[in-house]
Order: C-alpha cells, then structure tokens, then sequence
C-alpha cells in the first residue's frame, strides 16, 4: 500500500498514531512517502520533519514488514518556487497546500492514499484502496459541514474532504490538475485553499461511502475516522477541535476508547520522535 503524508515537524505525533493504526490494520508492505519543508514567514517559523524522525519510522515499519519503508521528501526547492501567495495567510498552515506539489516528485507511484496526519485507520483499507480507479483523478468523501455549502452542482452534493484521498497521480498528471490547482492557490484567496481548489477544477472525481474519511461520530463501520473540527450546538454552541493524540481529551471529551491499543502503544514511543 502506497501513502502519502504532507506536514512539518508538529504533525509527528499524529503521524505515528496514523502510521501504527495502519500497522493494526494492513498487513502487507507500507510504502510511506512524506512531503515536507522548511518555511520561514514574517509571522511564523515551520521547520521540515527531522530525519531521526523518518529514520525511526521506516524502522517502526520495517519491523511489521522488512519491505516496508518510509521516505522523506524535501519539497522546500518547489515551494519556494511556486509560492501560493494569496493564501499563506489562511487559517490553515500552507503545509496544506504542499500535496499540490505530489505531481513534481516523478518517483511517487501512480496509485496514492493520501492521509491527513489527524486520519486513524480503524479497519482494513484494502477494499478503499484496491478500488477501480483508471477514469478518475481521486476519490474521497463529501465533507461533513462543507458539503452544504461549498457544492458546485446543483443537483447533487460533491464538496469532497480532502484529509482522505485516493490519488490517480497518472491521471492528475494527465488533466494538470494539481498544476492548475497551486496556480490558483497562487492567485486567488480561498478559505480552505488546497481543498477547495481540488474541488472546483477536478475533472474527474468519485465520491466514497461516509465511513472511509468520518469527520463527525464514529460509526461500526468506520474505516477512516478523521479528527476535523466540530460545531456543537446544545447546551450551547462551541467549536471543538480534538486530536487524536490529545489522548485524555479523546477520553473524557470525545469518550471514545475504541484506539486505547494504538494510544498507549504511541505514549510509549513518542519520546523516540525528535522534537
């Protein structure tokens, strides 16, 4: 299984927890190819995930499976060149946009699933993964709140999340769409800016069943549950934004025990990531 993941050095923690739940689930290799880089704003400083991280990853893999690997890129060079200047200022990191640039890197394998580093595998992928993909640039799931608001059919909802995504990266190469993607990320403002782009200029998209990217209450069926913010409305309305490694929260808050497994497993190994 090929997947990709795309941050700097703050998502590590969501990265191991990701990485191990596929772990569980996934009993052939893991090919884990990770974007990250340097950035350097005048409000903020992002640092690249630290190569004792990878290197204690791919030995984490490699211990489940000897074929197994993960890979790090540094996509520093390629940003910089292609700066999306009206959107580093978004309420999103520009790390976000970063998978925009999975088209420049020509050993990436033509079939991808890209994962957001707040995504937790809660069952076996393969049938998401192993799907029919030929005629389509990606496959995800409608996004929860999303959905209601930015579709660009008028007869049916097709927003699609873009934290859970099978990639046809032949195909995007075929229809430029991560191209076309960053040079509107370059030129016009959007609120969530590498998703929304995705959505407005894909040519060729299937949407999946709910349970492969959940964004709002765990379900029997889940596959994927996705740690996004929430909007609650009683007693009173709040936003509410938990991760998975914030584990007592995820306890006592979300009341969700159901990865205690993979979150004492991670509790155990985070002092192995380099911080």
């Amino acid at each position: 299984m090929n997947l990709l993941y795309c941050g700097d050095q703050n998502i590590q923690d969501g990265l191991l927890i990701s990485i191990l739940s596929l772990l569980k689930h996934e009993p052939d290799e893991l090919h884990i190819y990770i974007m990250t880089m340097e950035l350097h704003t005048a409000e903020k400083d992002y640092h690249a995930i630290p190569d004792r991280t990878i290197s204690f990853l791919n030995q984490l893999v490699q211990r489940a499976n000897r074929r197994s690997f993960v890979k790090k890129y540094d996509c520093t060079a390629l940003f910089e060149r292609q700066i999306p200047r009206k959107n580093m200022g978004t309420r999103f990191t520009p790390y976000a946009m970063l998978r925009l640039f999975a088209d420049q890197l020509p050993d990436l394998p033509a079939r991808l699933l890209y994962l957001d580093s707040d995504v937790v595998c809660r069952q076996d992928p393969r049938e998401f993964y192993h799907q029919d993909i030929t005629d389509v640039e990606f496959v995800g799931v409608l996004d929860y709140y999303g959905r209601w608001f930015f579709h660009h059919s008028l007869t049916h909802l097709d927003y699609i999340n873009s934290g859970v995504l099978l990639l046809n990266m032949e195909k995007i190469k075929q229809t430029k769409l991560f191209e076309r993607a960053r040079e509107r990320c370059v030129k016009r403002w959007m609120f969530m800016p590498d998703q929304s782009a995705l959505n407005k200029l894909a040519q060729a998209k299937r949407i999946a069943p709910r349970k492969y990217n959940e964004q709002h209450q765990l379900h029997a069926d889940t596959v994927f549950q996705h740690f996004t913010t929430s909007f609650k409305f009683f007693p009173l309305f709040k936003i509410q934004t938990i991760k998975p490694w914030e584990v007592q929260q995820v306890h006592d808050v979300l009341g969700i025990h159901e990865y205690d497994d993979i979150l004492n497993e991670y509790q155990q190994l985070v002092p192995n990531l380099a911080k």
